[in-house]
């Protein structure tokens, strides 16, 4: 039993160090999205609107409490339901919300409205066919109602300008929130780790927001 979180975590070494699309190269023009991190769990945060792409219709103000009205970006971040809905605070993890989290349950999406994204850690310049990719990528991964738009979860939130949507398949200890950054990252072209279940096997391939 011991061997296999030692196993675990020599996997997520080795996924962190591989990296894949490895002949990306940041591009001097382009859109630039984030990646927020909190040590733990991790986001990506484009802007609402760029590129005729436009957040604004999927997933609208009027769903979130109270946004800003100068909020210009939008965070995305994936994860399990149980370890989502009912952990607003560290304090508030239980050994039920841990096993949900190792076994599997249903997936939601996170969804941030943001106002400034310079607290945000690091930060990534895509060429316009990448950010389309990643746009489409995230956008793919809602689950839809029947009047085709995002389903939102009948919780309040962490604040006044988050919510959560209902997502496509499931998160355990393999998909995990930082698997899920990186994946969609994969998809966008951009060269990212083999697999980062930890946030810090996949930061530290991009640079701090504070040289953008």
């Amino acid at each position: 039993m011991l061997a296999i979180p030692g196993l675990y975590l020599l996997l997520a070494l080795a996924g962190s160090l591989i990296p894949i699309n490895r002949g990306w190269t940041e591009p001097e023009d382009g859109v630039t999205v984030y990646i927020a991190d909190n040590g733990v769990h991790s986001d990506i945060v484009m802007p609402a609107k760029a590129l005729g792409l436009d957040w604004t219709p999927i997933v609208p103000k009027s769903d979130f409490a109270a946004p800003s009205p100068e909020a210009r970006w939008v965070a995305f971040g994936a994860g399990e339901e149980r370890v989502y809905l009912d952990t607003p605070r560290w304090r508030d993890i239980k050994l039920r919300t841990i096993w949900s989290a190792l076994a599997g349950g249903r997936r939601v999406m996170h969804v941030e409205w943001v106002s400034n994204p310079d607290y945000m850690d690091r930060a990534i310049r895509l060429r316009p066919e990448e950010y389309r990719r990643l746009w489409a990528a995230i956008r793919a991964d809602f689950q839809l109602g029947e009047n085709g738009k995002p389903e939102r979860v009948n919780h309040s939130g962490y604040g006044r300008s988050d919510a959560f949507y209902w997502a496509t398949g499931k998160a355990n200890a393999v998909r995990t929130c930082n698997s899920w950054t990186g994946d969609k990252l994969r998809i966008a072209g951009v060269k990212t780790s083999l697999w980062s279940p930890f946030v810090q096997g996949l930061t530290w391939r991009y640079r701090k927001v504070s040289s953008d």
